[in-house]
């Protein structure tokens, strides 16, 4: 993996990521601590390693850095979870909506707790996290909201019935909020990234290549990278840096924009 290098200071600002004990929310998480902000992270997992990250983050940002553990599966949630970091951080600056989960499934059968719980996580929580964070950044007159997507946010898939609607979902949350904010010098964007190897991915990797009865290596390449020009996964430090970029100054006539970070599969 690599690591991302700009020279970007966001010292005194504060983030919270959404999803960043795991996965690409880790690189996420790692590359705004190394721009001296102050780091809210949030997400699942062993309390051990979670412990050994926020002080690796806490070294990184050189700013005390505060995990929370709210249940997205309910998105009222993600309002409680920011007004959590407001108590103890102060108003959130920059909010990064990263947590996501996918469930795969025929619509026949998709299963309706499924269903309720990708649209909660994958959008419901991203709505309610951003209407708490709203009158904090209206007030000081500046915010930055990221909304993580998906190539799938512009296409169906089969199979994928509540992730494509849910990253559906996103593109015009965040169409109608930059909308809102563009007076207030609050952007709001969303990142669509084809695959990156996340445990998520890796998954869905495994899951395809036992239905297959194929080698990991060959359903990667045969149903996973066949579609992206460049021929390998998107490094989650790539994703994390077009974050970075979006949070500066240089970026702040940028907004309620799609981004892709997807190897090309957009052209």
């Amino acid at each position: 993996m690599g690591v991302a290098d700009l020279s970007v200071s966001l010292d005194g600002r504060t983030v919270l990521i959404t999803g960043s004990t795991t996965g690409m929310g880790q690189d996420i998480a790692r590359t705004f601590a190394r721009s001296g902000a102050k780091v809210a992270i949030h997400g699942l997992g062993e309390q051990e390693a979670i412990a050994h990250f926020v002080n690796e983050l806490s070294e990184l940002s050189g700013h005390k850095t505060f995990h929370f553990d709210h249940d997205l599966s309910d998105g009222r949630q993600g309002g409680v979870l920011v007004q959590a970091a407001i108590a103890r951080l102060g108003d959130v600056d920059i909010l990064i909506n990263n947590a996501g989960v996918q469930f795969v499934s025929g619509v026949e059968t998709f299963p309706t707790e499924q269903w309720d719980r990708l649209l909660a996580v994958n959008l419901g929580a991203a709505f309610h996290a951003i209407k708490a964070v709203f009158p904090g950044m209206k007030r000081k007159g500046w915010g930055r909201i990221i909304n993580t997507a998906s190539t799938l946010a512009l296409a169906g898939e089969v199979g994928k019935t509540a992730y494509v609607a849910a990253k559906h979902g996103i593109l015009g949350l965040t169409r109608t909020v930059a909308l809102e904010g563009a007076e207030l010098g609050i952007t709001c964007n969303a990142i669509c990234p084809g695959w990156v190897y996340t445990p998520l991915a890796a998954a869905q990797v495994e899951a395809k290549a036992a239905a297959l009865g194929l080698s990991l290596e060959q359903t990667t390449k045969e149903h996973f990278l066949s579609e992206m020009p460049t021929k390998r996964f998107v490094d989650p430090f790539e994703v994390a840096s077009a974050m970075l970029f979006l949070c500066t100054e240089n970026a702040r006539s940028i907004t309620g924009i799609a981004l892709p970070v997807d190897g090309g599969i957009s052209a």
